[in-house]
């Protein structure tokens, strides 16, 4: 069997379509009786209110028409949306040129970046199929999470094989945790499961594929490539199907066969998983260039001001995107040291892109003027501060504007928490890949730049420097914030995990820094709602994630 491993782009149902062909093509060519897709296949994934459009259900219908009018020659699962009065997130089995069944997903997520009970009913039929001696069944991604879903009934019908349709959203060691929930129900209801999830980026998710095939006793038979499309392929030898007849409430839909054909039998590919920093970037590197291909973009233009966060965005995009679609910008302002000019400079010059050098000061110099009567006889303060970045942030949407450049902002998790930024200034731009990256990490990615560039395409004095938004003389970021470890730390207890100021304290944290950082975080949300969304890459990403409310005077 082979597993389409694809890219799909929401609301590309023509395009999808396409890529269901291709699949069926290569599928034949290889000799596969049975070819799975991932979930919602030629809607995309996922496709939230536009299934609210009577004219997005009915494209989609077409197009599985056409595919399934396609499906010659071999078996194919692709996942769409069926309409019978109420919606249904749905795997259709195709075969011999028509719809030969449809399972109708039973467990509908409804918790962290799912909303699925918005859209679809719930599935309560369960079917398996025969084809030639082997016995198989389909269901959809959440249904075999749990012990409880449709899997062990389909196993008790008779079902050898399992082919679960997927669109797992990633975070870091995601990959990890499915794999050990697919072994764990291949073994506990004895089939062998075929995995095929989703590839690419869709707003701030990225699905990273990694599908796989494991034998009834758990253990692993194909596993294919990370953020990547990829054609996975096992040949597996299933016992026969039972002849007694299906339980209560299973219905049993045999498909005729073809004749056995001779080929030679496929050595499985298992590909070894990424490790953590790598697999981060990779997730960053895909959610970037498919935001900026999917929309449109063609170029991207990064703000660098010689600091961590820009050096590392701007490396990011030349992967991303290629160094020829890619322009830096410094804006040095009076405030901002010789070092981290040269260093803006050493990186453009080590990435090979075009550095636009825009100083600001002439222009800030006029802000002063123009508020001097209004800001008479007061100290300078933040406002100043914020005037600085917001300059910068106006230059840069004004390059976006005339050349149709996407604007990469370079704040991270850590900073976008605390709200650690200026509207309109350093969180303006249209895409934010750093955004669910902490600051420990960042460091840890730029490491990771040089050392698979082999040379220190992010300088060491980059590294070393302590962070600053260089707004005010001698400024530093540890002014405003606990240092990054002790707030990161923080933050994952307090974002991700949902701890409260007393077990932090009781963990050993400082209450005072803790109960600082939860205000911060709370106060923040009004800047966030108004920042530019970027790839998830922790278990619990601010946006979809993350729903606190804007008026909330609640605090520990």
């Amino acid at each position: 069997m082979g597993l389409a491993q694809i890219d799909t782009t929401v609301g590309d149902v023509e395009g999808n379509a396409r890529k269901v062909l291709d699949g069926l093509t290569r599928g034949r060519a290889l000799g596969c009786d049975l070819v799975a897709f991932p979930e919602l296949t030629l809607t995309g994934y996922p496709p939230e209110d536009l299934l609210f459009k009577a004219a997005f259900v009915e494209a989609s219908l077409r197009a599985l028409a056409d595919v399934a009018r396609a499906a010659r020659g071999v078996t194919a699962v692709v996942g769409v949306v069926e309409r019978d009065g109420d919606l249904f997130n749905a795997a259709a089995v195709l075969h011999d040129g028509g719809v030969a069944g449809i399972h109708r997903k039973h467990l509908l997520p409804n918790y962290g970046v799912f909303d699925e009970n918005r859209y679809f009913r719930a599935g309560t039929s369960v079917s398996v199929f025969t084809l030639g001696t082997a016995c198989f069944a389909v269901n959809v991604c959440e249904d075999i999470w749990s012990p409880s879903g449709p899997t062990a009934l389909q196993a008790r019908a008779g079902a050898r094989l399992v082919v679960t349709l997927n669109g797992s959203p990633y975070h870091a060691g995601k990959g990890h945790e499915r794999e050990r929930l697919v072994s764990a129900r291949a073994s506990e209801d004895g089939v062998a499961l075929a995995y095929v999830n989703l590839v690419g980026g869709q707003d701030e998710l990225v699905f990273d594929g990694a599908s796989l095939v494991v034998d009834a006793r758990g253990r692993v038979l194909a596993r294919g490539r990370q953020f990547e499309e990829d054609f996975v392929v096992a040949d597996l030898v299933l016992p026969p199907a039972a002849p007694s007849p299906a339980p209560d409430g299973v219905r049993r839909v045999v498909l005729a066969a073809a004749a056995p054909a001779e080929r030679p039998p496929i050595a499985p590919r298992v590909e070894a998983p990424l490790e953590r920093v790598d697999e981060v970037w990779r997730a960053l590197v895909l959610g970037t260039r498919d935001y900026a291909h999917k929309c449109g973009f063609a170029h991207a233009v990064v703000g660098l001001s010689g600091g961590i966060d820009s050096s590392l965005v701007l490396a990011l995009a030349v992967e991303a995107l290629g160094r020829e679609r890619v322009t830096g910008v410094t804006m040095p302002s009076p405030y901002s040291s010789a070092g981290t000019r040269r260093d803006a400079q050493r990186v453009a010059r080590n990435l090979g892109v075009e550095l636009l050098r825009l100083p600001i000061t002439p222009l800030f110099r006029a802000f002063r003027r123009a508020l001097a009567k209004p800001f008479k006889g007061m100290k300078e303060d933040v406002a100043e501060e914020n005037l600085q970045a917001r300059i910068r942030g106006t230059l840069l949407m004004a390059l976006s504007n005339k050349f149709g450049w996407l604007v990469l902002t370079t704040g991270n998790k850590s900073e976008v928490a605390v709200g650690y930024s200026t509207l309109y200034g350093d969180a303006a731009g249209g895409w934010a890949p750093l955004r669910d990256v902490p600051k420990t990490l960042v460091y840890a990615l730029a490491r990771g730049v040089n050392a698979r560039a082999r040379r220190a395409v992010i300088p060491a004095s980059v590294l070393r420097r302590a962070p600053s938004a260089e707004l005010r003389p001698g400024q530093t970021d540890t002014q405003t914030l606990p240092a990054y470890e002790t707030l990161d730390a923080i933050l994952e207890r307090y974002v991700e995990e949902d701890r409260g100021v007393r077990e932090l304290a009781a963990q050993g944290f400082d209450r005072a820094i803790v109960r600082k950082v939860a205000r911060m975080v709370d106060a923040a949300e009004y800047k966030r709602r108004q920042a530019p969304v970027g790839v998830k890459i922790t278990p619990r990403a601010f946006g979809r994630d993350w729903r606190l409310p804007i008026v909330n005077r609640f605090r520990e």
